[in-house]
């Protein structure tokens, strides 16, 4: 056997290595939904408020590359809301702002899992994980200066079960940094005007989401030739 021969077995052996498990088992797509609530964060809320808290959730794609990186596409939808009387700051409460809004979002998040899900029968598989991405959003209390859609970068941490296959549970918990002052609708108001209703201009508001997720995983064996 000559030395190029060798070198070429060698290369196929190790990438066979790699390449066996994913042959054997296909799991590369995955649905899912997810409900939970949703919370403020911003002028009336300067730390998370589970007064605040209202339902949201939404519905999601899911692509394992490979047993630890994964690409999500998501939509969700939620309501937001603040009340300054529900807090115990004296400036809030002279100001007496309320607001409700509701969230619209689509997501492009990347994951990382820090346990492999192994395709073996008999298996408990879990991990948990952390996700991060872009998101485009709309809201009710657009400023008419303002585009149809804002920016946010999603952040957030999860854990992942699977509980019978191809059914898995999960529990996520992500904040969205905006790039917008304006979802509780406080206004910067101009010169002059009285400082007891503006918003915060160095303050940016956010939203974060807390929840419950149920999704179904696509196996598909490959039997190799001749097994039938």
């Amino acid at each position: 056997m000559n030395r190029n021969l060798r070198g070429t077995l060698a290369w196929l052996s190790i990438a066979g290595l790699f390449l066996s498990p994913q042959l054997s088992v296909g799991q590369k797509i995955e649905i899912g939904g997810a409900l939970g609530g949703m919370l403020y964060n911003g002028d009336m809320a300067p730390v998370l408020n589970p007064k605040f808290i209202r339902p949201g959730g939404g519905l999601f794609f899911r692509y394992n590359a490979t047993r630890s990186f994964a690409a999500r596409v998501q939509v969700s939808i939620g309501r937001i809301v603040g009340a300054d009387s529900l807090t115990a700051d004296a400036f809030q409460v002279a100001r007496g702002a309320v607001f409700r809004n509701t969230i619209r979002e689509v997501a492009l998040l990347g994951e990382y899992k820090f346990r492999n899900y192994t395709p073996l029968r008999n298996t408990k598989n879990w991990t948990p994980y952390v996700f991060g991405g872009l998101a485009v959003f709309s809201h009710g209390l657009r400023r008419n200066s303002e585009l149809p859609v804002n920016i946010a970068f999603p952040l957030g941490v999860g854990v992942k079960y699977e509980i019978a296959r191809p059914w898995s549970i999960g529990l996520e918990y992500t904040t969205r940094f905006t790039t917008t002052d304006n979802l509780d609708g406080l206004r910067v108001p101009p010169a002059g005007a009285p400082k007891l209703n503006q918003s915060d201009p160095d303050r940016k508001d956010h939203y974060t989401l807390l929840c419950l997720t149920v999704s179904y995983t696509f196996y598909k064996v490959f039997c190799p030739p001749g097994s039938n």
